[in-house]
């Protein structure tokens, strides 16, 4: 599905039950640190975004650097809120983001943003979650706040 911000999420024909995670403009910081991104819902109520690290993701440890960890989760917290249902893809914005890194993220295999609701009210969404690879090796533990697009008057 498109919206008319340049947003678009499809499923994945080559991951059954992934939806694609992108934005129209290859230009953008998401279109240009991610360039592929993909997103489920679990049947747990949570959700994932997939990132697929490359050499470019890492710090001079050839681990996963911070700033791209950082990026994931943030991206995760609109990505995983649209597929839980609670918003559409837009104007909403990042309000508060609390990260604890826990390991270290290797490049070459995929990394999940996994996100839960912890509550939602008019205006504000609250969230927490976990960034893994593979069998639940821990690479972050995250909550952040967002605010919810503003209506079109």
């Amino acid at each position: 599905m498109s919206d008319d911000r340049g947003f678009r999420s499809e499923p994945d024909p080559d991951n059954p039950g992934w939806h694609t995670w992108q934005l129209n403009d290859p230009t953008r910081f998401n279109s240009w640190m991610f360039p592929r991104l993909l997103v489920r819902a679990d049947p747990d109520g949570k959700a994932r975004l997939r990132m697929f690290p490359e050499h470019r993701h890492t710090n001079l440890a050839d681990n996963i650097h911070g700033g791209t960890v950082l990026s994931l989760i943030d991206i995760g917290l609109f990505a995983c809120s649209r597929m839980l249902g609670i918003i559409e893809a837009g104007t909403a914005v990042t309000l508060d983001l609390s990260v604890q890194f826990i390991g270290a993220g290797k490049p070459g295999e995929p990394c999940d943003a996994v996100t839960e609701l912890l509550k939602e009210t008019r205006r504000l969404v609250f969230l927490r979650g976990v960034v893994e690879q593979g069998e639940g090796q821990l690479v972050a533990a995250f909550s952040g706040t967002i605010r919810k697009p503003t209506s079109p008057r």
